[in-house]
């Protein structure tokens, strides 16, 4: 209704009244009749399968869709948590093999999205330990009929070699600096040491306790001796599970779709599939400007906005470039990660530095090249523990002013351990004859063909104690940099080749806070005094590969020149293959570094 404006000035205040009684009411009435003829509601659907792993993913057009590393399922549930048309989140948990920090990670950003009103529902198709404790951080859980939850504790699984290296003529002969440094362990003994197995009773206690109980007693509101004896119990069917009360709901997932229209009162359901994944660009392989722009190395971001370099340590640290390592995953090269620092040190536009580390060491020399790099920053440093961050992974978190890690990250390891395999007798078995000649007493330390002889035990003692000595040192100045009182005495007493669960190093003060990356990140910006309005620019670095790179990389066993290791993947696709798989192989990728800083045995808990 269009009103002249001499004619509305004429109008009188009880005329302009009753005129604004008759209009409002009718207003009212359309808006809440558009409101409730629109019932559809949008519910966001992210699946987590597989080892969620950390990195730099590729940023080429034809790769980068293919690959989605942690923090992008992270920022994608952020990002529906901000999503003023998302109403509800649905996770599709499928078969995650991941570390009980990135657990503590995904579940804590499970539980900020809840906290912002919105419902998150989880579908757990297969049922395994790690996939129900994620579920439990959601508001239910649904299971199919012919699934299970195979809820039956926490296992520590340690393999042993050495009668396998006997069968065939092989000595290991090891050196270790700390009494609870164990690395070396599955090379020289048939079972745990006593050392060895309190320290890791100490962090099973903590994963049961912790990581297990507690979380299944808060979720399901029941007492922990209550979940203990359901454990007992385990593992459950879907229908046995959900008259347990471990579980909301049996279903199917084309059955789920309704049960969430019911529980959000809607009489449609928008589900938005792979909710903000990035999918690969079509390239057309026919244009060569494309071809060119496909084989280009990814650009850096070019903004002049501050930023937060993240730069990520993953994998076991050895000295040189980053490689593929046999079983498939990144090796943490020093030279690569110092380029990456010097580049973020460079850039004016990064005002802080977050190393985010999921490594259990490594190489000695590695390690601290990384450190000392480091500590030569001028930028403010923040480390960020995932997974691990042991040994070799500590050492380089060291030089950080803040350290953060998350209740279920395992780390410290303070200790060196160094060895090598003794071969004569294998090349005996095959007919191989050696003669020596030499000069010098200690000429044969990194012989493959014998053990040490005691001149060279001792002096490579001698060398491991110096080693040992640096670490102490450069651990305690790195908590008193972060603001920890604490004495040589103490660190000695955590050090030693000990291990503990995040939770554990916070109490003890060997990280500062418990936290996942934002949370560093967030620390970062604090140091460096950057704006807190709004969210910072991200380098990610070591920058990824192109896809030439990857391509002519692909199947490149660089550290293992004239190794057929055709037998050695095999084996990785049988049950338990891989965990086994992986301490040979991280003592062939340091076969040739003088010392190593290593986390006791390839432990995997579950």
């Amino acid at each position: 209704m269009l009103f002249h404006h001499n004619a509305c000035r004429a109008l009188c205040p009880a005329a302009l009244l009753a005129l604004l009684a008759a209009v409002l009411p009718a207003q009212a009435a359309d808006n809440k009749e558009s409101t409730n003829s629109d019932k559809t509601v949008t519910v966001a659907h992210i699946k987590l399968a597989g080892s969620l792993d950390e990195g730099v993913p590729p940023a080429d057009p034809l790769l980068g869709g293919l690959t989605e590393n942690f923090k992008a399922k992270l920022d994608r549930i952020k990002k529906a948590r901000d999503d003023k048309k998302v109403r509800a989140l649905y996770l599709q948990i499928e078969g995650l093999r991941l570390g009980w920090g990135k657990l503590d990670e995904l579940s804590r950003a499970i539980a900020d999205f809840r906290k912002s009103g919105k419902k998150v529902f989880a579908y757990v198709e297969s049922g395994d330990e790690r996939d129900y404790l994620l579920a439990l951080a959601c508001d239910e859980v649904c299971v199919p009929e012919s699934g299970w939850l195979l809820l039956t504790g926490v296992r520590a699984e340690v393999s042993f070699f050495k009668d396998l290296l006997g069968h065939i003529g092989v000595k290991a002969d090891m050196l270790q600096m700390g009494e609870a440094k164990s690395a070396a362990e599955p090379f020289t003994r048939n079972s745990l040491s006593e050392p060895a197995r309190k320290q890791l009773e100490l962090v099973l206690e903590d994963r049961y306790e912790h990581g297990l109980v507690e979380r299944i007693a808060q979720a399901r509101k029941m007492t922990p001796d209550h979940v203990k004896k359901l454990i007992d119990q385990g593992p459950y069917t879907a229908r046995a599970a959900l008259k347990a009360g471990l579980i909301d709901r049996v279903g199917y997932v084309d059955e789920y779709r309704g049960t969430l229209k019911k529980a959000l009162k809607a009489e449609k359901i928008s589900l938005l599939r792979d909710y903000e994944k990035k999918k690969a660009e079509d390239v057309d392989l026919s244009n060569p400007f494309a071809v060119l722009r496909l084989l280009a190395t990814p650009r850096s971001s070019s903004s002049k906005r501050p930023k937060v370099a993240v730069i990520y340590a993953v994998g076991p640290i050895v000295t040189g470039k980053s490689i593929e390592s046999l079983l498939g995953s990144e090796t943490c090269g020093s030279t690569t990660i110092i380029r990456a620092i010097r580049q973020a040190e460079r850039d004016d536009t990064v005002k802080a530095i977050v190393l985010r580390v999921d490594s259990p060491g490594g190489s000695a020399l590695a390690s601290d090249l990384i450190w000392n790099e480091l500590k030569r920053c001028k930028k403010p440093v923040v480390a960020s523990m995932s997974d691990v961050a042991a040994s070799g992974g500590y050492y380089i978190s060291m030089a950080a002013h803040k350290i953060y890690a998350e209740p279920g990250t395992l780390t410290g390891s303070i200790g060196v351990v160094w060895g090598k395999l003794a071969l004569a007798g294998l090349f005996e078995k095959v007919g191989i004859k050696t003669e020596v000649l030499s000069r010098g007493a200690n000429s044969g330390i990194l012989s493959s063909n014998r053990p040490f002889t005691e001149s060279e035990r001792a002096a490579m003692t001698a060398l491991m104690g110096d080693v040992y000595d640096q670490f102490l040192d450069k651990a305690l100045q790195g908590r008193h940099k972060a603001g920890k009182s604490m004495s040589r005495d103490q660190l000695v007493k955590l050090a030693g080749g000990r291990i503990w669960t995040g939770r554990q190093a916070r109490e003890n003060g060997l990280v500062d806070e418990l936290g996942g990356l934002e949370d560093a990140i967030a620390g970062a910006r604090k140091l460096a005094n950057m704006a807190t309005d709004k969210e910072p620019e991200l380098l990610l670095l070591p920058k990824s590969r192109s896809f030439l790179d990857a391509l002519l990389d692909t199947g490149s066993d660089s550290r293992f020149p004239g190794m057929d290791l055709g037998a050695l993947r095999l084996l990785r696709t049988l049950p338990g293959g891989a965990g086994k798989l992986a301490t040979v192989e991280t003592l062939l990728q340091l076969r040739t570094e003088p010392v190593w800083m290593m986390l006791p045995y390839q432990i995997e808990l579950r």
